[in-house]
């Protein structure tokens, strides 16, 4: 039996980041800060925003369908907001603070006025420690990591809708490996079938859109390929940049070199810093 604490553990977030520079993957997902032990990110706004409303959806996931809006949204927003508040959240001053506040709080009243399939019942994968896995390949030591933002249960058809939350002002690419990556998480972390899946853009849109599914064989071949380049990758300590520093690891690279301000931890342990 493979041991889940010497495998490679690999997500959407650190794939992202390995597609991107590998500088920036090493320097978010394999470096350890000596003094304290923790992993580094820089904090910014949008990440600050993107954690509050994502922060409430999930606390609504977990509640009975008919007990979801019985706390108005932008009460539990600001309640979560808390924890992102000032510098700890990458704000440099009130003025800012104030604009993504207000844009989180318009997302909460969307949602509110036109909850679509968040009146439905969900569906919450088991997992350790909060956090859904799966063996990837037991034969090369990769697991496969990551939360889905809301699972749909579809009666009818005994099968769930994949719906991912998003609180930016872009659209995902159709290139992204998001949805080959939750598809094979669902598919393998609970027992029915994935029927569907949508994006909903908070700050576009007022519903969920539909999109295409991924075929299941084409998903896997991607993501296990990619995982085993990242294995290589750490077995060979070789975390390049391509372009000898760039806009993905810059300002990690600047904290690295002890240019940042340590703000706090993140709930998964890291420690943030702004520049």
């Amino acid at each position: 039996m493979p041991d889940k604490f010497k495998a490679v553990w690999v997500s959407h977030s650190s794939m992202s980041d390995f597609l991107s520079c590998p500088r920036r993957y090493f320097l978010r997902n394999v470096y350890k800060d000596p003094a304290s032990g923790h992993k580094i990110t820089v904090i910014t706004p949008p990440l600050s925003l993107g954690q509050a409303v994502h922060d409430v959806i999930e606390e609504l996931s977990t509640l009975p369908s008919e007990d979801r809006f019985r706390t108005p949204l932008d009460k539990m927003f600001t309640q979560k907001w808390s924890q992102v508040s000032g510098i700890k959240g990458g704000f440099k001053n009130k003025s800012i603070e104030d604009e993504f506040y207000q844009r989180g709080i318009e997302m909460m009243k969307k949602i509110e006025q036109k909850p679509g399939p968040l009146v439905n019942k969900a569906i919450k994968i088991p997992s350790e420690d909060g956090l859904p896995y799966y063996w990837l390949s037991e034969e090369d030591n990769i697991i496969l990591c990551g939360k889905i933002d809301w699972l749909e249960f579809l009666e009818e058809s005994n099968a769930v809708h994949i719906i991912d939350f998003k609180s930016g002002k872009n659209e995902e690419e159709e290139s992204s490996l998001q949805l080959p990556i939750y598809l094979l998480l669902a598919t393998n972390t609970q027992k029915r079938p994935v029927k569907k899946a949508s994006y909903w853009y908070l700050y576009l849109k007022d519903a969920p859109e539909e999109v295409n599914l991924p075929d299941p064989a084409s998903a896997f071949d991607k993501v296990y390929q990619l995982a085993r380049r990242i294995k290589l990758a750490r077995q060979i300590d070789h975390f390049k940049c391509p372009k000898g520093g760039c806009i993905h690891c810059g300002e990690l690279e600047e904290v690295f070199r002890g240019k940042g301000k340590k703000v706090g931890i993140s709930t998964y342990g890291q420690d943030l810093y702004i520049l």
